[in-house]
């Protein structure tokens, strides 16, 4: 019998994962990251084991009849995720920092865990689904039923889906709700978490503040000639494309079209201005083959709810790529993933350092 470590963050979907992958005859144990601590955290859920996640997981566990661990991630959590966080928010770029977090805990330092202990795979609760092509190369393809969540799973090597199980793809959200709900979890109707789960309850500008014990600091609106419009209060209560809440009055409307760190502005244009025709990427990975050769067509996506669009996806120097969209692209974003498929296939993606 194959072993699987599961991750249990203390929501439905890893429950009802583990309840998927028991009915398929893995021996299943479920681990939940302790990622903050209790003093930072709190009791509130929200999927970072604060100690009501952390009981929600260990409740599941012990329903269904299966090893519960607990490991203590935290001072990994804040070096790869929340001080990445912070820098390339203070850089005038809009982070991810899910994708910093499954990267550097869940398919790192839990896979890292998993194989060092005699775990065949590792599993999680995302939706996507990992084929292996007739070339032998691990792939991920869109789940096909509705929630889908490969896009933030793109920087995936081939030795992480060798080894990693996603039983929930073939599922949609209320089939897996009825899933717990018939074995009688006592997570079945718990709510998703839909914020970044370290910042709950604060504008990211004032997290900021709080952790590193440094104000904001105020600098110049201007327009794209460089003639100053008025004055922000600080570079990160802003991000690109964001019209409301910019604290100026104009007889047209402006959006944010570029922050500039380096100079402590904040670029405001006017309307189509926040359209942008094409973008480059860095830090690149890609399923199908090991490096791009030449242009490829695609469709793109530049953020995890955004429609995929299409695209030429071009190498470029210094190994980057250039991706050229088909229509311009409200609100391309420096520091926000760009993510490539052909048809439901995930090719690729790669970290967006500027807007063309």
């Amino acid at each position: 019998m194959k072993k699987v470590l599961l991750g249990m963050s203390g929501g439905v979907d890893s429950s009802a994962a583990a309840l998927v992958l028991q009915r398929d005859g893995y021996e299943v144990t479920g681990v939940t990251l302790q990622m903050r601590s209790a003093a930072l955290m709190g009791n509130a859920p929200g999927g970072c084991a604060s100690s009501a996640d952390l009981a929600d997981a260990r409740a599941v566990a012990a329903r269904i009849g299966i090893e519960h661990l607990a490991l203590d991630f935290t001072e990994l959590f804040e070096k790869t995720v929340v001080d990445r966080f912070v820098s390339e928010y203070l850089a005038g770029r809009t982070p991810n920092p899910c994708i910093f977090c499954n990267q550097n805990l869940k398919f790192g330092a839990m896979l890292a865990y998993a194989r060092e202990h005699g775990y065949d795979y590792v599993a999680t609760g995302h939706y996507a689904e990992i084929r292996q092509n007739d070339a032998g190369r691990w792939t991920l393809r869109r789940s096909p039923n509705g929630k889908d969540q490969s896009y933030v799973l793109y920087f995936l090597s081939q030795y992480q889906l060798a080894h990693t199980l996603m039983p929930l793809f073939p599922y949609t959200k209320p089939e897996v709700r009825k899933i717990a709900e018939e074995a009688g979890l006592p997570v079945a109707k718990k709510p998703d978490s839909q914020d970044i789960c370290f910042v709950k309850g604060q504008r990211y500008a004032e997290f900021l503040e709080s952790y590193t014990g440094q104000p904001m600091k105020s600098g110049d609106f201007v327009d794209e000639t460089g003639a100053v419009l008025g004055r922000h209060k600080g570079i990160p209560y802003y991000t690109i494309g964001q019209r409301k809440g910019i604290g100026l009055s104009f007889p047209e409307p402006r959006y944010v079209t570029e922050i500039d760190a380096q100079h402590n502005r904040v670029v405001l244009g006017k309307e189509g201005s926040q359209y942008r025709a094409a973008l480059l990427a860095d830090m690149l990975n890609f399923l199908p083959f090991d490096r791009l050769s030449g242009p490829i067509s695609v469709t793109a996506k530049i953020r995890y709810q955004a429609p995929a669009a299409p695209a030429m996806v071009t190498p470029y120097k210094d190994g980057q790529v250039r991706v050229d969209f088909t229509e311009p692209q409200r609100s391309v974003t420096p520091g926000q993933s760009v993510v490539f498929y052909q048809g439901d296939e995930l090719i690729g993606g790669g970290t967006i350092r500027a807007a063309l």
